[in-house]
């Protein structure tokens, strides 16, 4: 195989990440719910790995529907109120006596080790092929995802080179608006290659 194809550029960073922590490996991208736009797995394990009880809490609440109460609402808050939001201040959920979190951010001081290994359970995915669209088989090339992240933090397309897409108010419509067919200046509208120059 040559170098000089996109498949080793994607190969080479996919190894690269995935020696340095994230999570990888080839098929992922068959666990991406196009309907949740999430990776249920990941945000079940984020939750089990962080808060146990507020799982248990659920279950014994909503039985057998404690997971896809979960994905539900997790997916409306995203919709509601912004992907950055839900990371800052998590959801609220029935019979939980304090909002569920999503992700835990560095701690300013390292003297509190369960906010250390809170922050050390944070679940960064790299994925290849992404299917995103329930009408047909579009694919973006490779997608970084963040535990409950409604979009990605970063894609790469075969005619532009890596773009961040923007995180701060993504619900699940912006966030797939940037994988919709290209604008006429060649970006999706989400997505830019500069978000600094805006």
């Amino acid at each position: 195989m040559s170098l000089h194809k996109e498949i080793s550029f994607e190969t080479e960073i996919c190894q690269h990440l995935a020696s340095n922590g994230w999570l990888f490996a080839e098929g992922d991208a068959a666990t991406y719910d196009r309907v949740q736009a999430l990776f249920p797995a990941d945000v079940l394990a984020w939750v089990q790995a962080t808060q146990p009880q507020a799982l248990e809490i659920l279950a014994k609440n909503h039985g057998d529907k404690a997971v896809e109460t979960l994905l539900a609402r997790l997916r409306d808050q995203l919709d509601q109120r912004g992907t950055l939001d839900v990371l800052r201040h998590g959801i609220e959920l029935l019979g939980l006596k304090q909002p569920l979190q999503l992700a835990q951010f560095k701690p300013a001081l390292a003297i509190n080790p369960d906010i250390l290994a809170r922050y050390a359970e944070n679940r960064l995915r790299v994925v290849r092929q992404v299917k995103y669209s329930l009408h047909n088989e579009n694919c973006i090339d490779l997608v970084l995802w963040r535990t409950s992240n409604s979009g990605p933090m970063l894609t790469r397309s075969d005619r532009f080179s890596l773009r961040t897409c923007r995180p701060l108010k993504s619900t699940r419509g912006s966030a797939a608006s940037g994988f919709r067919p290209r604008t006429s200046a060649g970006l999706p509208r989400s997505c830019s290659r500069n978000r600094a120059s805006r």
